[in-house]
């Protein structure tokens, strides 16, 4: 595949009750926010802000200006509404 000019990546964001993944097939050399932008996914997701979200790919932080690799699953991480810390103690009360 190394011959081939473009890459295929995954553009997800997860919502707690739908997780949107989105399928591109790529020019080699473009950046995950390039890839964010040309999946669309921030006009259908409105409340997406990449200066605030956090970003990954397969669960490890990245940068916006990384490079993708062919089969890089972009993800795009919302805020917590709780901390995990917090939301063990509420489930542990609760018990």
């Amino acid at each position: 595949m190394e011959g081939d000019a473009s890459v295929a990546v995954k553009v997800c964001y997860a919502l707690p009750h739908h997780q949107e993944i989105i399928t591109l097939r790529l020019a080699r050399r473009i950046t995950v926010l390039e890839a964010i932008q040309q999946s669309g996914i921030l006009d259908n997701y409105r409340e997406i802000d990449l200066s605030k979200n956090g970003i990954g790919i397969y669960g490890r932080l990245v940068e916006l200006h990384q490079i993708v690799r062919d089969q890089d699953r972009i993800e795009i991480y919302r805020a917590l509404s709780l901390h995990p810390m917090a939301a063990r103690r509420r489930r542990a009360m609760q018990e």
